[in-house]
């Protein structure tokens, strides 16, 4: 079995089946992760998330800020809406179903095996991975309730921006889902700056890239995520970013688990070609 790891696809599903002819990835043997993040802005949204819930335990799917921001939309939470990509699925005859499996995707994944271990963001330093994997379960517990539209009607905002053991509550779930789907810097201490989003040397000169924070508690272990296009693909330290910006015309990412050397499909040139 191949296991490869996929960054944003973002409503691309063309780029992605040609990623996974590229890959002669077959469902029946191999597996494919994908960094968070299908949905939202791009055209298909809606069969991407049909094929990725065809492939069952085939493919291992976290959830990024675009997918819970369809979620938001599904449960009452209209007031971030910025485009109508989100309308077909909203719209489907299977709309229910989607969002019922979407609801129940990981915030983390790790794979002991493979010495691997899945988000779509980032983690503060003071985390390590139990502890990660700790508070992934906090969040994935509340999406999976029989009604979440309480989280996702508080969800949205910036603060609290450092994590203490003793928050509760909304603040409590509200900052580690910041971290797993919206951080890329923070400053030494922990303190989140999730208003810087560009490329490394445009943010304030008091934060750093997450992975870069000296003494990061999870420093050693092997993390990929997606979430950052401005930075692109980049591996360092044992950390790999996989998203090469397919939606803005770039590169749709994967990368072999064992071998971790990166295939890409191009996508500005598919959708002119398309």
């Amino acid at each position: 079995m191949t296991c490869y790891a996929i960054g944003d696809v973002q409503g691309c599903y063309d780029e992605l089946r040609k990623l996974l002819d590229k890959l002669e990835y077959d469902p029946a043997e191999d597996c494919i992760w994908l960094c968070g993040d299908l949905v939202n802005r791009g055209p298909k949204s809606l069969e991407v998330l049909r094929f990725v819930k065809s492939l069952g335990r085939s493919a291992i799917s976290v959830l990024g800020n675009h997918d819970l921001h369809l979620l938001a939309n599904a449960y009452g939470n209209g007031k971030h809406r910025e485009d109508h990509s989100l309308d077909a699925v909203l719209a489907a005859p299977d709309a229910t179903e989607l969002i019922n499996w979407l609801r129940r995707r990981p915030l983390m994944h790790s794979d002991d095996h493979l010495g691997a271990h899945m988000i779509h963001a980032g983690l503060p330093p003071e985390w390590d991975i139990p502890t990660a994997r700790r508070r992934a379960r906090e969040v994935e517990l509340r999406l999976r309730e029989k009604d979440p539209s309480d989280f996702f009607a508080e969800m949205y905002g910036n603060k609290p921006d450092r994590w203490n053991d003793t928050l509760q509550g909304m603040e409590r779930l509200r900052f580690i889902t910041n971290c797993f789907t919206r951080l890329r810097y923070c400053k030494p201490n922990g303190k989140l700056c999730l208003k810087e989003k560009g490329p490394i040397g445009s943010q304030a000169a008091d934060c750093l890239p997450w992975f870069r924070v000296p003494k990061r508690a999870s420093a050693g272990e092997r993390i990929l995520f997606g979430h950052w296009s401005t930075l692109g693909y980049h591996n360092e330290n044992n950390i790999w970013a996989l998203d090469s910006g397919c939606l803005w015309g770039g590169a749709l990412t994967a990368l072999n688990l064992k071998r971790y050397k990166p295939v890409r499909v191009d996508c500005k040139r598919m959708r002119e070609t398309g």
